[in-house]
């Protein structure tokens, strides 16, 4: 008996997380309000403080002019792939192929000011790309950082 029916009568599968239904980074700057009341606290709550302290610090600024590298890189700003490194590691990821668990994170993105952070391999050439110079550059820039921290904090340790 011939049927000019299909053979192949399979159910075609559901495409499953399309990149249109990914969340739009959060505006985040110092002046973007936080609190501790502990019910609505994220993981990443945490970044709030620590990207207001940055600000307060001139942190931004002080990337910009103590840091010298030879290869510009185009994924984002010198600022940016070392606030994200250094975000990773307050979040709790010490190694860089850590950083694709957080890649989209709409917190870590917003904080950045990208829409989504590049892989793991670009963050690598920009590491290579810095010389044994940078390690002093980094040095010197900890330095400035803890002389205005101490400056901004309150001598008695209290914090307000």
């Amino acid at each position: 008996m011939v049927t000019l029916k299909c053979q192949d009568s399979r159910k075609k599968p559901v495409s499953q997380a399309s990149r249109d239904l990914r969340p739009e980074p959060h505006k985040i700057s110092s002046s973007t309000s936080y609190n501790f009341e502990g019910k609505n606290l994220t993981p990443y709550g945490g970044l709030f403080p620590v990207a207001t302290m940055l600000e307060k610090l001139g942190f931004p600024k002080l990337v910009e002019e103590i840091l010298r590298v030879s290869r510009i890189p185009r994924a984002m700003t010198i600022y940016q792939f070392v606030l994200g490194m250094v975000l990773a590691l307050y979040v709790g990821f010490p190694r860089l192929n850590h950083i694709r668990f957080v890649a989209q994170d709409p917190m870590l993105t917003g904080i950045l000011k990208v829409s989504e952070l590049p892989g793991q391999s670009t963050f690598w050439r920009f590491l290579a790309s810095l010389n044994l110079n940078v390690a002093q550059q980094l040095l010197q820039l900890q330095r400035v950082l803890r002389e205005r921290e101490r400056t901004v904090s309150p001598p008695d340790g209290s914090t307000s």
